[in-house]
């Protein structure tokens, strides 16, 4: 009781500052922040939140109210539990009561995000992977900048070899893992998800590129025929969108027929009555489509990376880019970039994102030294920005740098600037990664000394700026 005590007044005063018990529809805690869904999010006094000696911040996002509280969330959860005499929720749970608070578009960007949220590890891992491959695969470090070290020494040649086994699982496989967390969303089937992502890259598919290679030399397509007509044999391999829709039809489908069909040959009818359109469609309406939309939206983001104005694009993309992060519009660009990297064979937006997740990191660290004599900064300000470089960058961003304002203008015209500057060495990654410094691993081999050199720009001007920023009438703004 010692330990949770140090919370008891705390918790007691955060109670009465979110609008009491009958304020509060649900909560929930996650690693670091306690998440509120209030009845109404103005009778929230949220400067009396933040000026508790536990709290490092606080922000609404979602249709959700969230504290920062940092590592002991966990216990400062159970103090508030006992005090409020309420239960909390899963995370889940208090997902579904926030979207009451949302409009339509918020609506659809959370479902997106719980659609891949459980996926980003997997991409994580497999961006690591690339960039790793590429170190020692592609850029040319040994005997005069003459051979790589896979041509030179056989481990390392197996390493290479061997790590494809599970990047190719990640990331030519991806759809599989798309379906199965749109059926695990929608409360279907998971199994039967898995399945309908496997028959859009099984073995027995072509790619799409050996495709278009094939249509262009003349050769033939293999193709299942039906007789009066025929389906060519055309697979979605590392294809987000197609896989997104298929299982969204597939989900439609298999609840329709769970609410319609008697339980008595529930078992049978449901499975095979859902799986088998959704695979048809998927092969004939839903994927063409479904690639057509993703090949197009890939299209304009690289036509206005690859454009004349391209240094101009992506500084606006690098500025911009915390704006979409507190909106929550950040989710929306996963599948596109996931998209992009399988039609063009490579992102130039995630090294603006990472770029502008290090410079909040840093200009977190630039008003620590701003404020080199205040203890409860240090506290709050030191963990944030080395999770920052880490690649979580909500208690950066919210926790700080939104807080105070300036250091959040200064990240802002940091990442703008070395969005430009990216954009001019022609820096592009091979997939998503972690955001923070680790990011340099997911670029295409050829380019990461010159993204490295980014980095350290990025560092430094974002700490210049936000000191810069510290003694000017911007400094006055900020909810102190």
């Amino acid at each position: 009781m010692e330990i949770m005590s140090k919370f008891t007044n705390d918790a007691k005063k955060m109670l009465e500052l979110v609008g009491g018990r009958e304020n509060i529809v649900s909560f929930t805690h996650c690693a670091t922040r306690m998440r509120f869904v209030l009845a109404d999010d103005k009778k929230a006094d949220v400067k009396g939140i933040e000026a508790l000696s536990c709290v490092k911040g606080s922000f609404t996002q979602g249709g959700q109210f969230q504290v920062i509280i940092g590592n002991q969330v966990s216990m400062f959860y159970d103090e508030f539990s006992e005090i409020s005499n309420m239960d909390g929720v899963n995370k889940q749970e208090v997902k579904k009561a926030a979207k009451g608070n949302m409009n339509l578009l918020q609506r659809a960007v959370a479902n997106l995000a719980e659609i891949f949220a459980p996926i980003i590890p997997a991409i994580i891992v497999g961006g690591l992977i690339l960039g790793f491959r590429n170190i020692i695969g592609d850029i040319k470090l040994l005997e005069d900048g003459t051979k790589s070290i896979t041509e030179v020494y056989q481990f390392w040649k197996g390493t290479y070899d061997f790590l494809w086994l599970i990047g190719e699982a990640i990331f030519t496989f991806l759809p599989v893992a798309v379906t199965w967390s749109v059926c695990k969303k929608m409360n279907v089937d998971q199994v039967l998800g898995i399945v309908l992502g496997i028959t859009l890259v099984s073995p027995q598919l072509m790619s799409a590129s050996d495709y278009v290679s094939a249509v262009e030399a003349g050769k033939a397509v293999q193709y299942w025929d039906f007789g009066a007509f025929h389906i060519n044999m055309v697979g979605y391999q590392s294809q987000v969108i197609p896989a997104i829709l298929v299982g969204l039809v597939f989900s439609v489908i298999y609840r329709f027929l769970k609410k319609h069909v008697p339980d008595v040959i529930s078992m049978i009818v449901v499975p095979f009555c859902s799986l088998v359109p959704s695979v048809l469609l998927a092969h004939t309406i839903i994927g063409p489509f479904g690639r057509m939309i993703g090949d197009g939206l890939a299209n304009i983001i690289m036509a206005g990376f690859s454009s004349s104005a391209a240094w101009l694009f992506s500084g606006i993309y690098g500025f911009l880019y915390p704006l979409l992060v507190i909106t929550g519009l950040h989710h929306s660009m996963l599948p596109i970039d996931l998209q992009t990297a399988a039609t063009m064979g490579g992102i130039y937006t995630f090294p603006v994102v990472a770029l502008s997740n290090i410079a909040q990191a840093t200009a977190v660290m630039a008003f620590v030294f701003v404020n080199r004599k205040d203890a409860q900064i240090k506290e709050v300000g030191i963990p944030s920005f080395i999770s920052g470089y880490l690649g979580v960058t909500e208690p950066a961003m919210f926790g700080v740098n939104l807080k105070y304002l300036y250091p959040f203008i200064g990240a802002m015209i940091a990442s703008g600037i070395m969005g430009i500057v990216s954009r001019s060495f022609g820096v592009i990654a091979n997939s998503v990664g972690v955001g923070g410094i680790p990011a340099f691993l997911s670029m295409r081999g050829d380019k990461i000394p010159a993204y490295i050199l980014c980095i350290l720009a990025d560092i430094v001007l974002a700490f210049i700026i936000t000191v810069i920023l510290s003694r000017t009438k911007l400094k006055d703004y900020g909810n102190k």
